[in-house]
């Protein structure tokens, strides 16, 4: 009886330690990996609201984040290149009213679908050249550069539409923000394949590799020979054609183009970007951390709404999301 006692004692002991050596494991994951935190946090979050609204786990309600979210999120793919390589784009919200105009305006001159489509996304795709050579040519630093740029897109957009929007639209346009691919949202599905790619590009080709390499250390990435120059010209070009990308997505969502869309999205996407763990110092970070920070935003704000808090208050609720996220990015650092 004695050693069957002593036996299970062991075995409880053994399991225990067990248990607690997993637990320390995962929260050693948790505090390496953020995007794992960040999707805890969220799931959190999507319980608490489940229970503190019943409308919020509808199906409608779902689908209507999910559509707002992806907007979003898709700048947020390029802002996560940007970061990365321990730069900063403050012109995305103005590119992607520009991009959305260009394509209205295009559409309702009488130009097919495809051209229309195309002709905002090259238009997109030459600002954001501009900063990244005016950045790499000139030497001005991203922050500058970029905040310029903002001004400039948006002043264009407001002067080529003269400060109207611009509605009425193809049903065949209007289907790509509007839409659906089976039970999917259009934006969505557009958003999905963007995150996979994109996955692809960070931890599959050179292209990846040498964008980590660059905001880890650009000195270091010079001496070894490799022209960083290209390189960071196209991470700002794909900024400007995603921004564009967007910009026309939600033109077709709204079924309408504003010269003032965008405001403000800048700080929307450069907080999903470190909320979903990138460093602002450049050299680490996911991109799936991105997605999962970009929904973190969009629910909490669509649980705000819910609940009837104040659109001011929201703010204030976001900005404390932010800053805590720069804390923990700047302990990591540290650490």
């Amino acid at each position: 009886m004695k050693e069957e006692a002593s036996n299970v004692g062991n075995s409880l002991v053994s399991v225990t330690k067990l248990c607690f050596n997993w637990m320390f494991i995962l929260i050693k994951v948790f505090l390496e990996r953020r995007e794992f935190t960040v999707l805890f946090a969220l799931l959190a979050l999507t319980v608490t609201l489940s229970l503190m609204s019943p409308y919020f786990l509808t199906v409608s309600n779902l689908i209507n984040v999910s559509r707002q979210v992806s907007i979003q999120a898709i700048i947020a793919i390029s802002m996560t290149f940007i970061i990365l390589t321990a730069g900063i784009d403050l012109s995305v919200g103005a590119i992607l009213a520009l991009g959305g105009c260009i394509t209205a305006s295009a559409l309702k001159s009488g130009m097919n679908i495809p051209i229309s489509i195309l002709l905002g996304l090259l238009i997109g795709t030459a600002f954001g050249s501009l900063n990244g050579v005016c950045i790499t040519k000139v030497n001005v630093p991203p922050f500058i550069m970029t905040l310029g740029m903002m001004y400039i897109a948006r002043g264009i957009a407001l002067f080529y539409t003269r400060g109207q929007p611009i509605s009425g639209f193809p049903r065949s346009f209007v289907f790509l923000g509007q839409g659906y691919l089976g039970p999917v949202p259009t934006p969505v599905v557009i958003m999905a394949a963007l995150y996979l790619l994109t996955y692809f590009i960070l931890a599959k080709t050179r292209f990846g590799r040498y964008t980590y390499a660059i905001g880890g250390n650009k000195e270091t990435v010079r001496l070894l020979g490799i022209n960083i120059t290209p390189h960071l010209i196209m991470v700002y070009a794909m900024s400007g054609c995603l921004s564009a990308l967007s910009g026309i997505i939600l033109t077709a969502r709204l079924d309408s183009s504003q010269p003032t869309a965008g405001l403000g999205y800048e700080l929307n996407v450069i907080a999903a970007v470190v909320i979903g763990g990138t460093s602002l110092f450049g050299g680490r970070g996911r991109v799936e951390g991105t997605l999962i920070g970009a929904f973190l935003i969009g629910v909490i704000r669509n649980g705000l709404n819910l609940l009837g808090v104040s659109p001011f208050l929201q703010v204030v609720v976001i900005g404390f999301v932010i800053v805590l996220a720069a804390f923990a990015d700047i302990f990591r650092q540290k650490k």
